[in-house]
């Protein structure tokens, strides 16, 4: 395993701190101070040395002195770390300054910049072998989760929690889990080629559209019901006899209709008529088929052309409505944005009332460290919800940058539709006139010399007929209203007939249904038990994790999912101690030796071991055993400067 182990660690100008040299001498040591005496300064200048951030994992953060609020001119800011590195001396240096330059001509320098110089054992490099050096001791994200016991369960996402568990301790495989219970013996049948993740979003899915059936079915039902005509005062059988009667009076009249008109010369007459009245139909035919490959291209192209700017502009109006959306968004995102910068200014306002120094029931002065505390948690619940906000504000920033990023595509994108529009609509124009110039083009067959023949020629035929019919004509009208009379019976009787088959049809149409809500019932019921089966192995699973994972550590243990309300599993990654949440519960002290737990495995696995800073030490009266080195950085209100202490050794007072 590689040891590193700090020596010294030597800082100038860095957050405040004028020159501090803290000698560690690659052994465990401890730092006491009162509140803001630089002791988390010393954990962040170490964390700057090697990663450009703050023990909080922040790039951007505040690295020169002050005085008054402002920038001291020309000052170096410097950490230099001193390592012991499996026996071998290492020296890192890193100096910050601000970059003063005087242009031609003028008397007094300007500030143009920052500089950040590096060293390598006393030797000047450039920033990528300074980078590479530190690379080559361990990789940044190890480094923190050794050096901070509060870095893996506050710092890192549950997600990354538990991918480095489950790195440490080696996945359990599908079939390890199925062979270790029972109920899950059907489970490979089920899967097939799917994976339990895959198979899940299936099922879900499967659930959401049989439940959509399930609840349109019975709708469907009451819709096709309500189509049910009323025939409770109707006989089936007794339509029918009468609708067989009425027929046959048709037919006797319709005979004697026919016996009427049936005269030799009237019939001789209507041959002659039809004849004519073909020949007729064969002009307009011929004069129909010479213009109607004129105009039957041009006006495919017109039908063509029409649909196709139908759906242009109906795709538009689809946009314009998306864009109005996006834009509502937007208005909505800058309004929150908004809302929450004037509730951080509001927050950042607040001040700590100095009436409470004072007892309210018997108004007695408070002892000076119990003011202390209440003023340094007061600050600390302020800092937390200042960046509560501020960490709401960027993501609600980000998601406004991005839906103003999808206005511009969606703009963009509504202007080409309605140019395309605008071309077609010209397209179509120009198609319309064509069309309209070709069919002025064509003749009116009403109009030739033949047609206008044949059309006197029929006139003249039925003049005759109507001639020899007029004498007949009282006797067949009569026959035709009896008829008449007789055909109106008969269809009211067919709509009343109709009723019955409507009837069948809406009965066959319901059992249909009820038949499909039946199988979309079992069909559901057998997913249920696939689900089932997929949270009994994620349980299952879950279960032989935890027992593999919790066994690599002493004291920390691990929660890696949950059941919900509804009974379903949802994936987590809790850290507890006996039985006590990590973020619920578990005082500081415990947090520590949980936290320095872990980094005893973590080091175990990664085979390396480093420096580790213990803030906020003072909570724990007695530290697990860990094979790294420890600073403890413990709350000292006696203290008012840094003072170092050794085990064994006498205590030593700096800054």
């Amino acid at each position: 395993m590689q040891q590193i182990k700090l020596l010294n660690l030597n800082l100038k100008n860095f957050k405040g701190v004028r020159d501090f040299s803290l000698d560690l001498q690659a052994e465990n040591v401890k730092v006491y101070g009162d509140n803001a005496t630089g002791k988390t300064t010393l954990f962040d200048s170490f964390i700057w040395l090697l990663f450009d951030k703050d023990s909080q994992n922040r790039k951007d953060f505040q690295i020169k002195t002050l005085s008054n609020g402002k920038n001291l001119k020309g000052l170096e800011h410097e950490v230099e770390g001193v390592f012991l590195i499996d026996g071998k001396q290492l020296s890192l240096r890193k100096v910050f300054a601000e970059k003063w330059t005087k242009k031609r001509g003028a008397a007094q320098t300007e500030f143009s910049g920052h500089t950040t110089n590096y060293y390598i054992d006393g030797v000047p490099a450039k920033k990528k072998e300074f980078a590479d050096r530190v690379a080559d001791l361990v990789n940044e994200d190890i480094f923190k989760l050794l050096t901070s016991p509060s870095y893996f369960n506050e710092q890192l996402h549950w997600q990354k929690r538990r991918e480095i568990l489950l790195e440490i301790c080696g996945d359990i495989t599908d079939a390890e889990v199925i062979a270790s219970n029972q109920k899950l013996s059907k489970l490979p049948n089920i899967l097939g080629n799917r994976s339990i993740e895959d198979h899940r979003k299936v099922i879900a899915a499967k659930r959401a559209e049989i439940n959509k059936e399930l609840d349109r079915i019975p709708i469907r039902i009451d819709e096709v019901q309500r189509t049910v005509p009323d025939i409770s005062e109707l006989s089936e059988l007794e339509i029918y006899d009468e609708i067989t009667y009425f027929k046959s009076q048709v037919d006797e009249k319709e005979q004697e209709l026919l016996r009427i008109q049936n005269g030799s010369e009237v019939t001789e007459k209507q041959k002659q008529l039809r004849e004519v009245e073909m020949e007729l139909l064969d002009i307009k035919n011929e004069h129909q088929q010479a213009n109607y490959s004129k105009t039957n291209e041009i006006q495919k192209q017109v039908y063509e052309v029409k649909g196709q700017l139908d759906s242009l502009k109906h795709n538009s109006q689809l946009q314009q409505r998306e864009l109005d959306s996006l834009r509502n968004m937007a208005n909505s995102k800058e309004s929150q944005v908004a809302d929450l910068r004037s509730k951080w200014g509001k927050v950042n306002a607040e001040t700590f009332e100095q009436h409470q120094t004072s007892c309210p029931t018997c108004g007695q002065d408070l002892p000076t460290e119990q003011i202390e505390e209440s003023i340094a948690r007061f600050n600390l619940e302020k800092s937390k919800k200042l960046e509560d906000i501020q960490s709401q504000g960027k993501r609600m920033a980000d998601e406004l940058i991005y839906v103003k990023s999808e206005i511009e595509s969606q703009e963009v994108a509504l202007e080409m539709r309605n140019k395309e529009v605008a071309d077609k609509e010209l397209e179509l124009q120009k198609v319309q006139q064509d069309y309209e110039s070709i069919k002025s083009t064509v003749s009116d067959v009403t109009q030739s010399p033949e047609y206008q023949a044949k059309q006197k020629q029929i006139e003249a035929i039925k003049q005759s007929i109507g001639e020899l019919q007029q004498s007949s004509f009282t006797a067949v009208e009569t026959v035709k209203q009896s008829i008449n009379a007789f055909k109106t019976e008969i269809a009211k009787l067919e709509q009343d007939k109709a009723k019955f088959a409507q009837v069948q049809m809406v009965e066959k149409r319901v059992l249909e249904l009820e038949d499909q809500e039946k199988e979309l019932a079992k069909e559901f019921e057998e997913i249920e038990q696939q689900l089932f089966l997929t949270e009994e192995f994620i349980r299952t699973k879950v279960n032989l994790l935890e027992e593999k994972i919790n066994s690599k550590f002493k004291y920390a243990r691990f929660n890696l999912f949950k059941t919900n309300i509804n009974g379903g599993l949802e994936e987590i990654c809790e850290t507890t101690f006996n039985g006590v949440p990590y973020s619920g519960g578990l005082n500081n002290a415990a947090r520590i030796n949980v936290g320095l737990d872990i980094i005893n495995t973590l080091s175990e696995h990664y085979k390396v071991s480093a420096p580790i800073f213990v803030d906020n030490s003072e909570a724990v009266t007695s530290l697990i055993d860990i094979d790294s080195q420890v600073i403890s950085l413990i709350v000292s209100e006696a203290d008012k400067k840094l003072r170092i202490e050794y085990p064994g050794h006498l205590n030593k007072e700096a800054i």
